[in-house]
């Protein structure tokens, strides 16, 4: 064997090792969150039960919210009604993009065509509804995020549902419980780091890198660990600096990726014009 296929062996071992140490913790994950159970003839995960509960149960509460206030969420997004001075590290639309940025990626793509592609037009009105309800779920995450966040003493902001979730519950005389679920969740989110948060989106990419770049015959093809490696390195540089980081990259990347988006839909609407009626 010549150096370059020792180094080739080398790579895909390491690449194996990796998947081997990794995946088993990975399953397990994804089977306690995606727990299904047997309705007829269908499964059903219970997260997503649980979701759309939720989501149906904010939309009625707060009288359609998602509708009543709409219009007022454009005029503060483009900041119609910003106050010089005002509370937080970073403005609204970097807020959006920024919560943009983690809520559409992968799974808007593949996901939506995978299941449009098992159940039809109904998967899509099904996704319809769910997105449609969940801008309720997103206003509460949101004002409850924005409600109870801390600010530090040397001027950063922190918050989140591990803050709303303590010191919320606390409020309603639930101090122990809202300390067991903040705790819970920070050590549930970090663990989904690991798998479902961004192990997903940096395989696909690799995935795709790799077929770009000549398929089995690229160099990337056993180097996924090298790749990795790169991505890391580029995501280190950005949330390092924190979320004023962050927010300056996401309002300059989100907007190109939405209008990337939405440029692709339609290339793909058109290049099949004749099966539209």
């Amino acid at each position: 064997m010549n150096a370059l296929g020792q180094t080739e062996s080398s790579t895909a071992g390491i690449d194996a090792a990796i998947d081997a140490a990794i995946k088993p913790i990975a399953d397990l994950i994804s089977s306690v969150v995606f727990y299904s159970v047997q309705i007829g003839d269908t499964s059903v995960q219970l997260v997503v039960v649980w979701l759309m509960v939720a989501a149906t149960f904010f939309t009625l509460r707060f009288r359609f919210i998602n509708l009543r206030a709409f219009a007022e969420s454009w005029r503060i997004v483009f900041g119609k009604q910003v106050k010089e001075g005002g509370p937080g590290e970073v403005s609204h639309f970097q807020a959006l993009t920024t919560a943009v940025s983690g809520t559409v990626g992968v799974g808007n793509v593949a996901h939506v065509a995978t299941a449009v592609s098992i159940g039809g037009p109904g998967a899509a009105f099904w996704m319809f509804v769910a997105g449609f309800l969940g801008m309720s779920s997103k206003f509460v995450e949101c004002t409850l995020g924005v409600k109870y966040r801390q600010t530090n003493p040397d001027g950063t902001v922190s918050g989140g549902p591990m803050f709303y979730l303590d010191r919320g519950l606390a409020e309603r005389g639930w101090p122990r419980l809202g300390k067991t679920l903040a705790h819970f969740y920070a050590a549930c989110i970090v663990l989904g780091c690991l798998g479902v948060g961004c192990m997903f989106q940096a395989n696909q990419a690799y995935e795709q890198f790799m077929v770009a770049t000549g398929g089995e015959q690229s160099f990337a093809a056993g180097n996924a660990w090298v790749f990795g490696v790169g991505l890391a390195g580029l995501t280190a540089m950005v949330i390092i600096g924190g979320i004023r980081s962050i927010a300056r990259v996401t309002a300059a990347l989100v907007p190109l990726m939405l209008l990337l988006y939405v440029a692709m839909a339609l290339v793909v609407i058109i290049a099949n014009a004749e099966r539209l009626p």
